[in-house]
């Protein structure tokens, strides 16, 4: 890896952590002799976007819980993420709030009940939106990585959509695909 490319894989974030309180995202760029860091700009009950209506099963415009934060790698903003939960899931939680949720949000899911089984990764490239390119220190326009992932539990319920949005000179994506 070399310059300003981080190369970054969504399995550590799928699984609750082991029970440190550590953040995971931290923890990842460490390893990587990096400073990975985050700031929660804003948490509560929303509207569901579109998207995430269509992924959740629920209507246009139905409340859910969402989380809103802006991913630091070396001091350098890199990602911006949108995480939505279902009301009944995460209403009145942590999920809520803007405090930073000991051992992460999955681990708090697993707390609550809720256990991912599988996810559903979506990538695909397009133009940064003003406000995007703002806080990611681009100019209005330019491209950038959307990826949207959908976790769903044992019984194929959607427990978490997160909506992604990094510029691609400073990402690369790695999935591995076990078969068999």
């Amino acid at each position: 890896m070399g310059g300003h490319e981080w190369v970054s894989t969504s399995t550590p974030y799928l699984a609750a952590s082991s029970g440190a309180p550590g953040d995971t995202w931290a923890a990842e760029a460490a390893a990587e002799g990096r400073r990975g860091s985050q700031r929660i700009v804003r948490a509560g009950e929303v509207e569901a976007p579109a998207a995430v209506a269509e992924l959740f099963g629920v209507e246009l415009g139905e409340s859910v819980v969402a989380r809103r934060r802006i991913m630091y790698l070396d001091d350098v903003p890199c990602e911006l993420t949108d995480t939505y939960y279902p009301l009944a899931i995460a209403g009145g939680t942590g999920l809520a709030g803007t405090a930073k949720i000991p051992g992460g949000a999955v681990r708090l899911l697993a707390e609550l009940g809720h256990i991912g089984v599988r996810v559903r990764e979506e990538v695909t490239a397009r133009r940064a939106t003003g406000p995007e390119a703002e806080r990611l220190g681009l100019a209005e326009g330019d491209p950038v990585l959307q990826l949207t992932r959908l976790t769903l539990d044992e019984a194929d319920r959607p427990i978490q959509v997160d909506i992604m949005a990094m510029p691609p000179q400073r990402q690369r994506l790695r999935y591995e695909i076990r078969i068999g």
